[in-house]
């Protein structure tokens, strides 16, 4: 299944359904939807994103997931059943990560901050360093484990699966996740 040009602009601004559940222990926080993420109400939809391969290989889910065309309610139910959720800072749907304002950044990051606070995941893990760093005014993040918490979770900062971030592999992927992932207790320390 794919998406003509027209549909995919007409998901231009659209929102993506948050994925969340009870017992959620990792939050994890995508920038914002891109057109086919927002065409399909999946996140990280787009065929050829390593998200869901990463997940796979890092050991996180039993399965690389198919969000194509839409998120089944088998894939749906795995996630939120091993206490894994997905948000985005921003709600918007655009074309390029890089058409977002500093201020869209800014304030979802108080988004994320509340839905934090209502959901009480362990660790939220932020896919992407220069979004981040935007977001909550902090030039001089580094990934992985940050020392501030939000609204009393862990915060990491994991490599976004975008192809523009060509230099991030599948492998490295999963191994930043992962990495979360232990620290979730989504994952054991085996």
């Amino acid at each position: 299944m794919g998406f003509s040009r027209e549909e995919l602009e007409a998901a231009r601004g659209r929102q993506v359904d948050d994925l969340v559940g009870p017992g959620l222990r990792l939050l994890i926080v995508g920038i914002n939807p891109g057109l086919w993420t927002a065409a399909a109400n999946a996140h990280f939809a787009r065929p050829g994103n390593r998200f869901y391969p990463a997940l796979h290989r890092a050991g996180i889910t039993e399965q690389v997931i198919d969000a194509s065309a839409g998120m089944t309610p088998e894939d749906r139910a795995a996630l939120v059943s091993a206490g894994i959720g997905i948000t985005n800072l921003v709600r918007r749907a655009t074309a390029r990560a890089d058409e977002l304002t500093p201020e869209e950044l800014r304030d979802g990051a108080a988004r994320v901050a509340r839905s934090v606070a209502a959901y009480r995941p362990k660790v939220v893990a932020f896919l992407g360093i220069t979004a981040y760093r935007k977001a909550f005014r902090n030039p001089r993040a580094k990934p992985g484990p940050q020392l501030d918490k939000l609204a009393g979770a862990q915060v990491w900062v994991v490599p976004n699966p975008s192809g523009l971030n060509a230099h991030e592999t599948i492998d490295s992927l999963a191994a930043a996740y992962a990495a979360a992932a232990t620290a979730a207790g989504v994952l054991s320390d085996a």
